[in-house]
């Protein structure tokens, strides 16, 4: 037998130690690959299948020990984690106090200085007249459209500031095409169909106790300038300005680690915005299903098409519905017909896109944190204490 020699034997030493090294760094590297896929997704740290990923965006900016290698988050978030939703939620607290202040300050002073000019031009005309004046002429909806359209536009444009959503984000549509505009538009003509059933429930039940919920419309732009200003205004610039504020910023804003919550707590801002019950019951339903689908498509354009669709129905419906008996029943026979339509096209869109579930560390993410947020809470009294207001003020 051949002696090694002593330069075979640290020839061998120096393989073995190469190989040695190989399989350690191999090691390394396969429990640095089963830690980083333990960690969880900064766009989806929950894990939950029912969400629409990437819409609530990069949860680290939320907790940033996601990044750790395996980190878990827990149940209860902590100090840290619950400081920085608040911080979320009291953002779009603050977004609709401003939005009801500024609104409202902004009619109250533009009204009052179209009295004076009205009064300083005709010292002798009567007060309750001018009023009538403006409230059937094109004036009072002039106003109304030009208020709305700034609030909606430059508090949303401060949303965005205060939350760093990009402008192109709003628009950037994905799985969207003409067969999903009809399928949605004809849902959400549904769901409209539903709300008027709903509302003349809730009616009765208030009229028994002597309260009209049903806003007191008479009288308000009787001309065809004022038509065509609430036309434009209902049909047009109000869809894409709310659709901007609510499903564009707020929705954005509130679905940081619930996208479920985000959805009921954004339709009903949006329901309380309309400042009475009977819209509230309308805009709540149909925000829930705008807020859906702008989360399953990423962009506020489906919901703009849809919105644009419903006013327009239903201004169509109630201009046409008035020219008699039988346009009445034409355009209810054809309303029964959409609608039947779109309980099937509903059933077939929740056969595949239910809305999103909430898991139990979700759920403790979600209306509990945001129910501590002084703004948010405050924001929900304000706009119902105002609908109450508007309800007793009638009698």
């Amino acid at each position: 037998m051949t002696e090694l020699t002593d330069a075979d034997s640290r020839s061998e030493i120096a393989a073995l130690s190469h190989e040695v090294y190989r399989l350690t760094k191999q090691l390394e590297e396969q429990e640095q690959r089963r830690l980083t896929d333990a960690m969880p997704d900064k766009y989806d740290p929950f894990g939950n299948p029912t969400e629409y990923k990437g819409f609530c965006g990069d949860y680290t900016k939320i907790d940033p020990r996601i990044t750790e290698a395996g980190y878990e988050i827990p149940l209860e978030p902590d100090f840290t984690e619950r400081r920085n939703l608040k911080r979320a939620y009291r953002k779009s607290g603050w977004l609709m106090i401003f939005q009801f202040v500024f609104s409202n300050a902004l009619g109250f002073l533009a009204v009052q200085l179209i009295l004076w000019l009205m009064n300083a031009l005709n010292p002798a005309a009567d007060a309750s007249a001018v009023s009538d004046y403006i409230r059937g002429s094109s004036i009072l909806v002039s106003i109304n459209m030009m208020i709305y359209v700034i609030s909606n536009v430059g508090i949303g444009a401060i949303g965005m500031k205060w939350g760093g959503i990009k402008y192109t984000s709003l628009v950037r549509t994905k799985d969207f095409g003409i067969g999903r505009a009809f399928q949605y538009c004809m849902i959400a003509l549904l769901l409209w169909t539903i709300s008027l059933y709903l509302i003349t429930c809730v009616s009765d039940i208030f009229m028994q106790y002597g309260i009209d919920i049903v806003p007191d419309m008479s009288g308000v732009a009787n001309t065809y300038l004022g038509k065509t200003v609430n036309i434009l205004y209902g049909c047009i610039l109000a869809p894409i300005t709310e659709e901007l504020f609510f499903r564009g910023v707020l929705l954005r804003t509130l679905a940081k680690s619930n996208q479920r919550f985000a959805i009921f707590a954004s339709a009903f801002f949006f329901g309380l915005v309309h400042g009475n019950l009977q819209q509230f019951i309308l805009a709540f339903l149909i925000g829930i299903f705008l807020a859906h689908i702008t989360i399953k498509h990423g962009s506020i354009i489906p919901s703009v098409i849809v919105h644009m669709f419903i006013n327009s129905v239903s201004t169509l419906i109630g201009e046409v519905s008035g020219i008699s008996t039988a346009a009445s029943l034409i355009c209810y026979l054809m309303l029964l017909a959409a609608s039947l339509l779109g309980m099937i096209l509903l059933l077939v869109f929740l056969s595949k896109d239910k809305l999103p579930s909430t898991t139990p560390k979700q759920a403790r993410r979600g209306l509990l944190v945001a129910a501590g947020s002084l703004p948010f809470t405050g924001a929900v009294i304000i706009y119902i204490l105002y609908i109450v207001y508007q309800l007793l003020s009638k009698h």
